[in-house]
């Protein structure tokens, strides 16, 4: 049996090793009684926290695309220029994809996107990326324009990521995200009112 925890901290604990679980077996693979045996604790333990195995999936969807969020809008917030806010927002995203490997595969994994209410929540959160990402691009278009140039910039992100990953090989995000800044910042150059 897991030590005594305050509610706040045990909640915490369990999204952490769920997180571990889920992004291993998956979704479907996974059960409650797995998730509770990896924290060490007991089945109703984990059911205080969370109703369902959906509920505790959902609230690890929204705290995972929560630090994905934070992380870009902090990294972008520091910047001084255009290009240097498009190479930290990189920078960001990829320091994410290689340091929480784990929430990616949440995040982005397929079992995220078979089912719709996941798929949407995946949505909502790519969406609140792009709505950060939005506001900086520094060119005169209008905002519907800007938007769809902020979710073409998330899905470069997570292309490449999605590639990184399916070699098996150790990246450094840092080297990735000037490279793909460096193509990112000359698009964004080029953009323009039709």
């Amino acid at each position: 049996m897991s030590a005594r925890l305050s509610a706040p901290a045990r909640r915490e604990q369990l999204l952490q090793v769920a997180l571990t679980v889920f992004a291993e077996k998956g979704f479907h693979a996974t059960s409650m009684n797995d998730i509770a045996d990896a924290a060490g604790v007991t089945k109703p333990v984990l059911y205080q926290h969370f109703d369902s195995k959906r509920e505790l999936y959902l609230a690890l969807l929204d705290e995972c695309g929560a630090r994905l969020v934070e992380a870009l809008s902090k990294a972008t917030s520091e910047a001084t220029d255009g290009k240097s806010q498009t190479e930290n927002g990189f920078r960001a995203y990829f320091r994410f994809a290689h340091d929480e490997v784990d929430s990616f595969r949440l995040l982005f994994g397929s079992g995220a996107r078979r089912d719709e209410e996941f798929a949407a929540a995946v949505r909502k959160i790519l969406a609140s990326t792009a709505e950060a990402i939005a506001p900086l691009i520094a060119a005169d278009i209008e905002l519907k324009h800007q938007r769809t140039v902020a979710h073409a910039l998330t899905g470069l992100a997570e292309g490449v990521t999605r590639y990184l990953q399916s070699t098996g090989e150790d990246f450094d995000p840092d080297v990735i995200a000037r490279q793909v800044a460096d193509l990112a910042w000359a698009g964004l150059r080029g953009v323009h009112r039709p």
